[in-house]
């Protein structure tokens, strides 16, 4: 509630100053209104971390969890483009996103910026969750603010840049509601088919298929969900040495007598919904732990996020449209039909039809958009520590991105059509996102 009150005693003064033209003698202050890249990432990788967190502890799914981080990396950018000298907005360029409030000529602390925007549009994404969650959004926003008062900053500034944050997060937030979400959420529309060769729910649970309507929510960035369409899988059959049944074959003699290896990176990777912040999560979190080990600053964070978080979202959104298309059993069910009556994989399978693989999709998308920022790098993910797996080295982005694509035929949950096609998928949507003007055209002279 600190926070709040703060921004609310504020604003009054905050909207004169931006209306009057008035900034201040800045001479009184400390000189902390440079560019976005006289900070540190701190801000940013605060929240992402806390994002990460609570999409744990409130067990949002997959698609849910990518919707979050695509509209916090949006905010965070669009928080910040405008001490981002090189970068323009991205308004008028994403899907829905035509026009935001600008800044004003006059000087803004951007880590406030960033802090209150970046509250306000998670509050949004986890609008109704527990009380637990509520706090925790709360708290780390007046944590900023305390920490940021400390610094000595002329009030006008600070007043400035709460309200442009706030005025950032609410467009965001109004943006987002125009994207389907509300009904296309747990929608009810579809019902398995029965027919041979199509998804049925699966054991233990046999749920549902969840979020069957996912795939027409409105993208950040591809055209549609159908954009980077893989074409169809391999066609059902039955017959011994078909294509399909060469992969359902695969898939139960490798996830029967896995080595520990294959063992360990099933599970490494499986990052279930409730114990883990979900595959888009630990990509998330891979670029968290690149930004704090390389001590990168806020501009390079502003604009890693919101690529990040953007192909990782339209890669669920193309996924979830590529299930349900085509509507492919999976290989749970097609081994006890054809090849042993108990068989389970080592994992248990989620509850959606198999093909694409939404692992390889967003992945292949996180490590073409991580390539393109950063390159061939090695790094060591370091996202299950705490839950007692050694860290990960990987020597590439596209390594990481095969290694979790593959871990689903370990775990019995995806037969290598998926698998490889659905890394292909993901590369074709982080290419469109690197294709987008987030630089200001040089003007030759």
């Amino acid at each position: 509630m600190k926070s709040r009150y703060r921004l609310a005693t504020l604003a009054i003064m905050t909207m004169a100053f931006m209306i009057s033209g008035c900034s201040g003698d800045s001479s009184t202050g400390p000189n902390l209104t440079g560019d976005a890249a006289t900070f540190t990432a701190k801000v940013a990788t605060e929240w992402f971390r806390l994002s990460y967190d609570r999409v744990r502890a409130e067990s949002y799914s997959p698609p849910r969890a990518s919707r979050a981080f695509g509209y916090a990396g949006v905010s965070l950018y669009e928080s910040v483009v405008a001490g981002m000298p090189s970068y323009q907005s991205l308004a008028g360029h994403l899907n829905g996103l035509s026009t935001l409030p600008k800044a004003t000529d006059f000087p803004y602390h951007w880590p406030t910026v960033a802090n209150t925007a970046l509250a306000t549009v998670m509050r949004g994404m986890f609008e109704g969750s527990s009380q637990a969650t509520i706090d925790a959004i709360d708290d780390l926003e007046a944590d900023f603010n305390t920490e940021f008062d400390a610094l000595g900053l002329e009030e006008e500034v600070t007043a400035r840049s709460l309200a442009y944050g706030q005025a950032i997060g609410l467009a965001i937030l109004e943006w987002s509601r125009r994207d389907g979400y509300t009904t296309l959420h747990n929608c009810s529309g579809y019902t398995p088919s029965g027919e041979l060769g199509r998804w049925e729910p699966t054991p233990p649970a046999f749920a549902p298929a969840l979020e069957p309507c996912w795939g027409d929510m409105r993208t950040f960035v591809i055209s549609s969900g159908a954009s980077c369409d893989p074409g169809p899988p391999p066609l059902y059959s039955e017959e011994e040495g078909s294509p399909f049944m060469i992969e359902a074959v695969e898939v139960y003699e490798t996830a029967s007598d896995l080595t520990p290896e294959q063992l360990t990176i099933a599970q490494f990777w499986a990052d279930n919904p409730g114990q883990t912040g979900t595959p888009p999560g630990h990509s998330i979190m891979i670029l968290t732990q690149i930004l704090e080990n390389e001590d990168l600053n806020l501009e390079v964070a502003a604009e890693a996020y919101a690529k990040v978080g953007m192909a990782v979202a339209d890669a669920f959104i193309a996924c979830w449209w590529t299930k349900f298309e085509y509507d492919l059993v999976r290989p749970v069910t097609c081994i006890q039909d054809l090849l042993e009556a108990d068989w389970l994989p080592p994992v248990v399978t989620p509850p959606f039809p198999e093909y694409s693989s939404g692992h390889s999709t967003q992945s292949g998308a996180a490590a073409e958009v991580l390539t393109g920022l950063f390159g061939e790098m090695t790094f060591t993910d370091h996202t299950h520590d705490a839950r007692g797996f050694d860290p990960r080295t990987f020597d590439s982005f596209y390594e990481f991105a095969d290694e979790a694509a593959i871990s689903r035929l370990y775990g019995g949950i995806h037969y290598r059509s998926a698998i490889e096609l659905g890394v292909d998928q993901g590369v074709c949507i982080g290419e469109q996102v690197n294709a987008l003007p987030f630089k200001k055209a040089v003007v030759s002279r």
